[in-house]
């Protein structure tokens, strides 16, 4: 491994680390697929609730614990987990799940938006621009981190057969909520990407990395395409519900294992 002068760029991709994520629990076993939900925790706890999901496990953090529900979708069995905001966070859990036995992950979440579009407008990232330090512990240095091919064409399918509109898109992975500046999103637009979040771009990666499949729903929330003042809109709550129900149809669609 080389020293660099950026760290991020000393790139090691040895599959062991000295903290294994699937050391501690070593019986634990879990679904293949797995909705991984950035919405809020009431929400994922009461949808858990009406379908008659049960606990499975938990993930313990300093601050909060995370529940694991397990369940059934068109006859087959998926983990609903929420998740974290920020990079870091949410590939912990990530790795973790993929150590226990996940192999297909969708996740859902809000997005900013870099152009004209509306609120609560669903859109299918194709690409991810790395733009947070996570994924470079996951993969070598490179722009952009693709996702699942397979996974979205599931995605597409299910949109189309309900007539869905949808957009598919670049998105802007970054670390830096109070750096979005004006130069920056005006080069993230020039380069192509619609939107803007916190983690595609490093789920993507571990995914990768693990060799799992991993594709992400985005819903349109506040939206910096002018400039000149950012929009909070109403951060898109009116799609967390949709969004989270819509993932549930679309893993029960997807077949065993990272190639369905």
């Amino acid at each position: 491994m080389l020293i660099s002068q950026c760290p991020l760029l000393e790139y090691d991709g040895a599959q062991e680390a000295v903290i294994d994520p699937g050391r501690e629990q070593e019986e634990l076993r879990l679904p293949s697929r797995a909705v991984f939900a950035f919405v809020a925790g009431e929400l994922v706890d009461a949808f858990a609730a009406s379908r008659g999901m049960e606990k499975a496990a938990e993930f313990l953090t300093v601050t909060k614990v995370f529940p694991l529900y397990t369940g059934q979708e068109q006859g087959q069995s998926f983990v609903l987990c929420p998740a974290p905001l920020g990079a870091p966070a949410a590939v912990q859990i990530l790795d973790w799940l993929l150590a226990h036995g996940v192999e297909t992950v969708l996740a859902t979440g809000s997005c900013g938006v870099l152009t004209e579009l509306p609120e609560n407008v669903f859109l299918i990232p194709v690409r991810a621009l790395r733009d947070e330090g996570t994924s470079f512990h996951y993969l070598p240095a490179a722009r952009f981190v693709e996702t699942d091919p397979a996974l979205r064409q599931v995605m597409k399918q299910v949109f189309q057969e309900r007539g869905l509109p949808y957009v598919e898109c670049d998105t802007w992975t970054t670390d830096g909520f109070f750096r979005e500046t004006r130069q920056k999103v005006a080069a993230r637009r020039k380069e192509g990407c619609a939107c803007v979040e916190m983690e595609c771009a490093a789920l993507a990666a571990c995914a990768k990395f693990r060799d799992a499949a991993f594709a992400q729903i985005l819903f349109t929330a506040d939206s910096l395409a002018r400039l000149e003042a950012h929009d909070p809109r109403d951060w898109g709550n009116a799609a967390q519900a949709p969004a989270l129900a819509l993932c549930v149809e679309i893993i029960g669609r997807c077949g065993e294992g990272a190639a369905f």
